[in-house]
């Protein structure tokens, strides 16, 4: 009963086995919900289309920052459109990217903050990327009242302050691989520290595959080993974790949660 609330499968790197990918995603790690998303006009439409194929698996739409430059006054109208429909359960993914800094940092201000205003118009939580940009993400959020909607700040990288910030303001924390690197001090206080009804699980596949996959293609069965390593942390079954954060992702998404 575990929710990734955070793939691509929609990706060419499933080209070639995404249905085997999906079946073994729930015969035999137990994933029985998946959050696909979109983040410009090529995956935002693939997207739609893979959760119009299969009912366990919903769809967001958004602007990713590393893509801002493209971003059309038009773009804005095609998201409006495509909030109504009946598998799109969240904005995203968007926010700013200052790693790749493929985008000007005004652009990609500029069109998060449209997105932000979008969300609170058609009643949608948002998922953001953030990458290398903590501080400004936080700032925009707050002063584009994203309060309003929520949301989750997914594959979160930030400290304490970051986090203590976004629950302030009505998020999720979203974790997923980089908890089981071994290294990794930061997630792992974060996935300590997250208050339960507030902890997401992801993969973000094909990218950041747990460990022992890191490096590797990511497949959004993997999520159930950042479970394994999230519930070791917090001194809990795994069973329990997959409830207490498929309960948050139902929640946060307005899912009813029906057994699958």
């Amino acid at each position: 009963m575990i929710f990734d609330t955070h793939t691509h499968l929609n990706d060419k790197q499933f080209d070639l086995d995404r249905e085997e990918v999906i079946r073994r995603a729930r015969e035999e790690y137990g994933v029985s919900w998946m959050l696909n998303v979109g983040f410009n006009r090529e995956t935002i439409q693939s997207s739609i289309e893979l959760a119009e194929k299969y009912d366990f698996i919903y769809s967001a739409v958004g602007w990713h920052p590393t893509d801002a430059i493209y971003y059309q006054e038009e773009d804005l109208v095609y998201l409006r459109e495509l909030a109504t429909h009946p598998k799109v359960i969240a904005l995203g993914e968007m926010g700013l990217d200052y790693h790749w800094d493929t985008s000007p940092k005004d652009v990609q201000a500029h069109v998060f903050k449209e997105q932000i205003r979008l969300a609170r118009e058609v009643q949608l939580p948002i998922i953001i990327h953030d990458r290398d940009a903590h501080e400004d993400v936080i700032r925009i959020l707050r002063s584009e009242h994203s309060a309003e909607v929520g949301g989750v700040l997914h594959c979160f990288g930030g400290d304490e302050a970051i986090m203590e910030a976004a629950l302030e303001m009505n998020f999720y924390i979203g974790l997923g691989g980089p908890v089981t690197f071994k290294n990794a001090k930061l997630p792992k206080e974060i996935a300590r520290l997250v208050p339960e009804d507030r902890l997401l699980l992801e993969t973000d596949c094909p990218y950041l595959a747990p460990h022992p996959f890191r490096g590797k293609r990511n497949e959004t069965g993997y999520v159930r080993l950042v479970a394994e390593q999230i519930a070791e942390i917090r001194g809990i079954t795994v069973e329990e974790l997959a409830r207490i954060t498929t309960d948050n992702a139902m929640r946060l998404f307005r899912i009813p949660n029906t057994t699958d």
